[in-house]
């Protein structure tokens, strides 16, 4: 017995040889599966449930409900819909095993899943308890093989399920139910599930107490609390790179905390909008810091910028083989104790074109809601909190040779007014 990994492909080998623990350079499902005395655990159904232990003392309905998808097939005669696999934001559309015409909810795999369904959408704790949880696989072509192999995408419950009408050249328009299933969290697991849980659940000895301390913890709070609180149990691969608040703000009392005080002071002073030139600059820095090469273009005027304040470019090679990308850039001068607007995040987001990209610069920090959707929109942004402001700000100050912040400071409002011009951000290309 062993554990599945969130992402990892297995060997599922037609032989089912449940000896081996790898089998053509892949974990062997069948070993990590095999359970003494019981019989194998097989997918050679889309829906394939796990068989029920006789004279078990617990009341659960399946040990678990294997669900698989299979990409290869997906266009054929006999499977014309898509199967959508979306875990890393903890959800799946699975259409349902009805491929022909007639009473959609009696095709095998339908109706476990129907009468499943029943159990997961209760309001009642104990009928949750009974119910059997769905691990997700897809199979997926390794190395040119296109066959026996599974991809372990996670496990979890079913939400809802829709009636849909489908299209088959060879037998015309039929009804078919369409799942949505919701894929909890392993982050305590640290993306594992271990088997062992789903081989206590086909133990006919193994107490429910035993079973429910043996599952993942998304699991235990979903029986407690129930579908209403799966947004908080829901998987999130995108929160690994969410920054914490703590992270993006200087550390009290230190210099990067002074600096930021004096940035947020001196342009709340003097007219937040020129804190326009100290964004791009500090952009300039950070990029280049870390292997870039960033040209600094202008700034825009203070109103009627259309969500652009201001504007540069990044180069990627050299020579005949470069490429410049244009950089719009954003510039927030707010208060240091509150997020940036979401709304502001979106504007700058929306006025990116096609091979363009963003940079949002703040005196504050980002959301974890707005950092999860930039993530998972897969925007291509580049985002500067508080913390970074005041490191790069002290960077270019001592860079500069000079004596207090506030004295760069007051250098960039020399340069700002032969900052700002009234032009196209593409026009940065021609410079």
């Amino acid at each position: 017995m062993g554990t599945f990994r969130s992402g990892v492909v297995h060997r599922y080998p037609s032989n089912r040889d449940s000896e081996r623990q790898f089998v053509d350079g892949l974990p062997n499902f069948f070993e990590i599966t095999q359970l003494a005395d019981k019989p194998l655990v097989l997918m050679e159904k889309g829906i394939s449930q796990i068989a029920q232990t006789k004279n078990s003392t617990t009341k659960i309905s399946f040990p678990a409900i294997i669900i698989s998808s299979s990409p290869h097939s997906r266009g054929s005669e006999w499977n014309p819909w898509h199967d959508v696999f979306e875990p890393d934001l903890g959800y799946i559309r699975y259409f349902g095993d009805a491929k022909k015409p007639g009473n959609p909810a009696l095709a095998p795999g339908n109706k476990i899943l129907l009468e499943e369904m029943s159990r997961h959408t209760s309001g009642d704790a104990a009928v949750r308890a009974g119910a059997s949880p769905l691990v997700f696989f897809e199979r997926v072509p390794v190395e040119g093989r296109a066959y026996g192999n599974v991809k372990f995408q996670g496990f979890g419950v079913i939400e809802r399920a829709e009636l849909v009408t489908q299209y088959n050249a060879g037998i015309g328009y039929f009804t078919n139910f369409v799942f949505t299933f919701a894929v909890l969290s392993l982050s305590d697991e640290d993306e594992e599930l271990d088997w062992e849980w789903v081989n206590s659940r086909r133990i006919a000895e193994s107490s429910a107490r035993d079973i429910l301390e043996d599952a993942p913890v998304s699991w235990r709070k979903w029986v407690g609390e129930g579908n209403s609180k799966l947004e908080s149990l829901r998987r999130r691969a995108a929160l690994a790179k969410v920054e914490s608040v703590g992270g993006q703000r200087p550390k009290p009392g230190s210099r990067e905390d002074k600096c930021l005080q004096e940035v947020y002071d001196f342009y709340t002073a003097i007219g937040k909008h020129r804190f326009e030139l100290l964004a791009s600059r500090v952009v300039m820095s950070h990029v280049n810091s870390y292997g870039g090469t960033y040209q600094e273009g202008w700034v825009t005027r203070g109103s009627g910028d259309g969500g652009v304040d201001f504007v540069g470019k990044v180069r990627l090679g050299s020579g005949f083989a470069a490429v410049d990308v244009v950089v719009l850039g954003q510039a927030k001068c707010e208060v240091l104790d509150k997020p940036t607007s979401g709304n502001a995040l979106a504007r700058t987001v929306a006025r990116l074109k096609r091979g363009w990209i963003g940079a949002y610069v703040t005196t504050s920090y980002f959301s974890k809601q707005s950092q999860l959707e930039v993530i998972e929109d897969a925007y291509p942004l580049i985002k500067i909190g508080g913390a970074t402001l005041a490191t790069e700000t002290l960077k270019l100050v001592e860079a500069g040779g000079f004596g207090s912040v506030i004295g760069y400071l007051e250098s960039l409002e020399l340069e700002y007014p032969n900052m700002i011009q009234n032009r196209r951000p593409d026009e940065i290309l021609d410079t």
